[in-house]
């Protein structure tokens, strides 16, 4: 492992910030933009704008507020940068998978872009709380999100004065959490960076647009679905997951890890059931269950898809890849500052939550070094 000292940090982190520069055309949001990140990846507590302020070394938040609310500069194109970073950090045509998912911001008030009495899995309940759709990109070699959207509600999307106030274009319509995720798709698949897989809970998993979409493209997937999914089985009859699992032979459950925990593997009994008869040459497609060792009562169910040839190990894989997304959201909460933003317009939050992905693809790239055991190089 290589330890980076203030300089050499200093060094590294002027080299990120040249790879998207172009993205603010004016020297001052350059600027504001480099003291942002600087502060994000501060050891603050706290990362809002009046301690980001303070720790650089400005009177108040407004030069930093501004960097959000009112300089022109591309934030999705910055985005696009950080996809790409990702990609050339920890890219793998095989064993990359990208995962949808999303988040909860609590939040007091009602001005806040798409802030509403909502259920968040972040706090397990409902909650006055804004939702991020995030994709995040999973390999061997590490995890990182690489895209977002702010989810509207109906009642914002339904009052248009409303959306104006926070500044939502009259052009931004209500779309569904699953079809945010299936446009990020369509955002990364367009890209051209490396994957195989994609996964995702049963929010986005029983979504059957969604699911053809991917197949359509040929994009392999392991998602999850409720127990009550209707599936075709092998016998051209339509039946729920369950049930069809309830007749698999007790022997046919293999016990394997889909990854490592904080306990070590993670070990679930598996067993993967044929669907689909009617399905193209070279496609396979299998409803998957996972079953808790200790509490055999507990099962999980997932929709596959991917090349005929696709083995119960790989399709266990990226069934437990999915827990990496909740581990960048926890990082990127504690470590750059995810959540702590301040922001009420619909292009401020889209501005901080970039910046922040950013701020956590700089220190991916500065772990990926230190795990080679190299000297750090620039992205370019």
């Amino acid at each position: 492992m290589v330890t980076i000292d203030a300089e050499a940090w200093s060094r590294e982190f002027s080299d990120f910030l040249a790879v998207f520069a172009h993205r603010f055309p004016r020297v001052e949001s350059r600027r504001q933009a480099a003291s942002y990140l600087r502060g994000l990846l501060s050891e603050l507590e706290r990362k809002n704008g009046w301690t980001l302020a303070e720790v650089s070394g400005e009177k108040g938040p407004e030069r930093l507020q501004r960097l959000l609310n009112f300089y022109a500069w591309d934030t999705n194109g910055l985005r696009d940068d950080i996809r790409t970073m990702v990609a050339e950090c920890i890219g793998d045509p095989e064993r990359g998978v990208l995962i949808l998912d999303d988040t909860g911001f609590l939040k007091k008030g009602l001005r806040s872009a798409g802030v509403a009495r909502q259920y968040s899995g972040t706090a397990g309940r409902i909650e006055n709380c804004q939702i991020g759709v995030f994709c995040a990109y999973v390999s061997p070699r590490g995890r990182a999100l690489i895209d977002r959207e702010l989810y509207l509600p109906k009642a914002w999307t339904s009052d248009r004065e409303r959306c104006r106030q926070a500044g939502i274009g009259d052009d931004v319509e209500f779309a569904t959490k699953p079809e945010l995720g299936q446009a990020i798709l369509a955002r990364v698949v367009a890209s051209g960076i490396p994957f195989r897989w994609v996964t995702a809970d049963e929010a986005y998993g029983q979504v059957w647009r969604l699911r053809w979409w991917m197949e359509e493209r040929g994009i392999a997937h392991v998602v999850a679905v409720p127990r009550t999914q209707m599936v075709i089985s092998m016998k051209l009859g339509k039946e729920r997951a369950h049930h069809l699992i309830d007749e698999v032979e007790p022997g046919a459950w293999r016990r394997l890890s889909c990854g490592d925990g904080a306990h070590g593997p993670r070990l679930y009994d598996w067993v993967a059931v044929d669907i689909r008869p009617l399905r193209r040459p070279g496609a396979g497609h299998w409803l998957l269950a996972r079953r808790s060792i200790s509490h055999p009562t507990e099962i999980a169910y997932y929709i596959c898809f991917a090349e005929a040839q696709a083995t119960l190990e790989e399709l266990v894989r990226v069934a437990g890849s999915r827990w990496a997304v909740e581990e960048c959201f926890q990082a990127a909460k504690n470590e750059t500052g995810l959540d702590h933003y301040q922001v009420r317009s619909y292009q401020a939050w889209y501005r901080h939550i970039t910046l922040s992905m950013a701020a956590s693809a700089f220190l991916l790239r500065l772990q990926q070094a230190a795990q080679k055991g190299e000297t750090v190089h620039t992205f370019r």
